[in-house]
């Protein structure tokens, strides 16, 4: 079964009505993949958001990333570079999640209004993509290696089955994962924990001790400033987990006097909170290493499943490796159903905008899966420093350069608009105040990581890509005046701020049909249509393939009934 169909139609003023069905059509699984969040579809509380959110940070990388950074840097070292990264990821979360939240959109089309355009958001559709199936790879990585210790299951084997189990609880999108994430929480909370009281409890002055762990690094324990950077460079590689993060909180309800207490609570906590519980996992990851090296060694101290094993076995040896491969096999589940999710968000996003072609999110799924599952098998964790610390510098490069303009260029300057526009016809393809600050940035640090500027600014060339990108977008807006940001007058402008309004909640008036696929949506997910001389829906203005953006050419003529039954309407 097709899952989209165009049917030609002989009516003047249409080209084609195409009908979504199959996987396009299912809402459950497609889950808005391409659009705005309507109010009608965001019925769960914001603590199921919260908890659904902060489910997939269940996620074990943490632990290696923290125990990896100590074994290289040394403890004073690991810690200051640790809370460096965490404090940059906390603040920079903060624009983006309270934006994606009160506009009901994702990362991929929040990114399109905060300066990069329609098309200049495809580049960071591949950074957040690949973020996806990176983190997907090593997590799966750590679950195989559980999965080979208990169960003596071959890595090649075990990374297949890490891959294949994800696939059918991420079908059904926020449905099922919300389910999955609350009904968890508490088992993943108690295993989490049990292991560190145990350690610390059956072993007086364990944590001073720890602060005298120096690993393999040269400097010992004692704090060395390049290593700092280093280690913080590898750190701030998990600044993308904030668009995981806002992939789930556009389904927050909408804001109200009654409920903001809670709507912000939800938001900071599950938004740019995440970063405060992999703080804890990262030097939780740090602290059992420390632990287990003496007897395991440096290499293999840095694998968690070996950390949570060692700490398990302080106070239940017999059921240690049982107990240590549910926590791993659920922590996996956990946080690999998030990166499926939000990579195939991701590649929908990439693929529709590039080819105007849209299969449904639920194959993309299988593509995510299966290009993460490649790494698995060509074995990325062996070289998990050097891929997070390469990454961090493309990742912070793009986050710099939204923020910026969330924070800077909206608020301040009052030159980028001051909602978030996401619909192709309102965009141009390429805004160079996001794209071009990012390109800048991302070309310097990348330089700076492989040593062209010498080892001093090596170390911090992720802080390098963030310091350009954030400099550079106010400035370039300012030198194009904004010019960039709107393609065309956007005649849905004020209602968008009125139905976005802190207090108002969107009345049912505001619906509008689409003259294509003849379904109803929210008025903020409605364009007004030269080309098929009518109200169209954005995934409709995105797949259309004949219009050549007729709406943003010079002398096109927007239809006055198409503008009388809009602005009536608002």
């Amino acid at each position: 079964m097709s899952v989209e169909e165009a049917i030609p139609e002989s009516r003047p003023g249409r080209a084609t009505r195409r009908r979504y069905r199959g996987l396009v059509g299912n809402v459950k699984m497609e889950d808005y993949s391409l659009r705005y969040a309507p109010t009608k579809y965001r019925r769960w509380s914001e603590y199921a958001v919260a908890t659904t959110a902060l489910g997939g940070i269940a996620y074990l990388a943490d632990y290696a990333i923290g125990a990896s950074i100590a074994v290289a840097h040394g403890f004073s070292s690991a810690l200051w570079a640790i809370l460096l990264a965490a404090t940059v990821i906390f603040l920079t979360g903060i624009p983006i999640a309270y934006y994606a939240a009160r506009y009901s959109i994702d990362m991929d089309l929040l990114t399109r209004g905060a300066g990069f355009g329609y098309l200049g958001s495809t580049i960071t559709s591949l950074i957040y993509a690949s973020f996806t199936f990176i983190f997907f790879s090593l997590e799966g990585s750590i679950m195989a290696q559980a999965l080979q210790m208990s169960l003596g299951v071959p890595l090649p084997i075990g990374y297949l089955i890490v891959s294949l189990i994800v696939i059918p609880l991420v079908m059904y999108g926020m449905t099922a994962l919300s389910k999955l994430q609350m009904w968890t929480q508490p088992l993943w909370l108690l295993l989490m924990v049990a292991p560190l009281v145990a350690v610390v409890g059956t072993h007086p002055g364990i944590l001073g001790a720890w602060t005298h762990f120096g690993g393999s690094s040269k400097s010992g324990p004692g704090f060395n400033f390049l290593a700092m950077g280093l280690g913080a460079g590898v750190a701030l590689s998990l600044i993308a987990q904030i668009g995981e993060q806002v992939d789930y909180l556009r389904f927050m309800p909408p804001k109200t006097e009654k409920n903001s207490g809670r709507w912000w609570l939800a938001v900071l906590g599950a938004g740019p909170g995440w970063v405060l519980l992999g703080l804890l996992k990262q030097l939780s990851g740090a602290f059992l290493a420390f632990y287990v090296a003496s007897s395991v060694g440096l290499t293999k101290a840095v694998e968690p499943i070996e950390q949570l094993l060692g700490g398990f076995r302080s106070f239940m040896p017999a059921g240690a490796l049982a107990a240590a491969t549910i926590f791993v096999v659920l922590s996996q589940v956990k946080i690999n159903v998030t990166n499926a999710y939000s990579g195939s968000l991701s590649w929908s996003n990439f693929f529709s905008r590039v080819l105007h072609w849209h299969p449904g999110r639920v194959v993309w799924i299988f593509f995510n899966v299966g290009i993460a599952l490649g790494l698995m098998e060509g074995g990325v964790f062996g070289v998990l420093n050097f891929v997070l610390g390469f990454y961090s510098n493309v990742a912070i490069a793009w986050i710099g350069a939204v923020v910026a303009d969330l924070v800077i260029n909206k608020p301040i300057l009052k030159i980028s608009p001051p909602y978030i526009e996401f619909k192709r016809a309102h965009l141009y393809a390429v805004n160079p105040v996001g794209f071009g600050s990012m390109l800048l940035a991302s070309a310097v640090s990348v330089a700076a990581f492989f040593g062209v500027f010498g080892p001093d600014v090596a170390a911090f060339s992720p802080f390098v890509a963030f310091a350009i990108a954030f400099v550079a977008s106010p400035l370039i807006a300012l030198a194009t005046k904004g010019k960039y940001y709107l393609a065309r007058e956007d005649l849905l402008s004020a209602a968008v701020d009125q139905h976005h309004d802190d207090d108002a909640p969107t009345p049912a008036e505001l619906e509008f049909g689409c003259r294509v696929c003849e379904e109803s949506y929210e008025l903020v997910d409605i364009v007004a249509c030269p080309f098929h001389n009518g109200a169209v829906c954005s995934l409709c203005c995105t797949l259309e393939k004949a219009c050549h953006d007729q709406c943003k050419q010079p002398g096109s003529i927007i239809p006055t009934a198409v503008q009388l039954k809009i602005t009536g309407a608002s």
